[in-house]
């Protein structure tokens, strides 16, 4: 699949098909997330994978809001990646610390989206799930109180179709050479 195909075909799931990932996709996936960059090369994340039935469910239950009706498909998803971000070296940091940016946070976005895109090239749905209980995340999965849980994305077989994306047009998010916001 060329990289536009690849782009457009990319969405977030929310229903999986009771069908398990094979291992080699996996490796695929996770190896595409290694390979993605980050500032100064700080690599500022832990990636734990959660395909125990028991502690999917349990990661799953974490992610589902009863009253807003949230995210009650995860248990159907048969992999769930916890991303731990982890301390970022010292260039990385000192440059957070002069440009007020985060750049942990950048790097995370830039390993999420990899995975995401190195999953639909392998015929796998995802979504990135940022409405959790990460106390709860945190106690299920053994991470240190100190970490921070960012992002948890799941991962399967999906029987849902590609949808036409509905975005804003170029002329609405894009300007050269000065800042130019076109309200709605």
């Amino acid at each position: 699949m060329d990289f536009n195909s690849l782009v457009l075909a990319r969405q977030s799931n929310r229903s999986y098909i009771d069908r398990s990932l094979e291992n080699d996709k996996l490796v695929r996936i996770l190896e595409c997330a290694r390979m993605s960059p980050s500032a100064c090369n700080a690599q500022p994340w832990h990636i734990i994978v959660v395909d125990n039935l028991e502690l999917k469910n349990k990661i799953a239950d974490a992610t589902s809001e009863k009253v807003l009706g949230m995210n009650h498909f995860t248990k159907l998803a048969p992999l769930h990646l916890v991303i731990v971000e982890e301390a970022a070296n010292l260039t990385s940091s000192f440059g957070s610390w002069v440009k007020r940016k985060h750049f942990p946070l950048i790097d995370i976005g830039i390993l999420a989206e990899h995975i995401c895109l190195a999953a639909a090239n392998e015929g796998l749905g995802s979504c990135m799930i940022g409405w959790f209980d990460e106390i709860k995340v945190k106690k299920i999965l053994n991470v240190p109180s100190s970490k921070r849980v960012q992002l948890i994305i799941t991962l399967g077989y999906t029987d849902q179709k590609t949808r036409t994306k509905i975005r804003k047009p170029l002329d609405k998010i894009v300007s050269y050479n000065d800042y130019r916001f076109i309200s709605f």
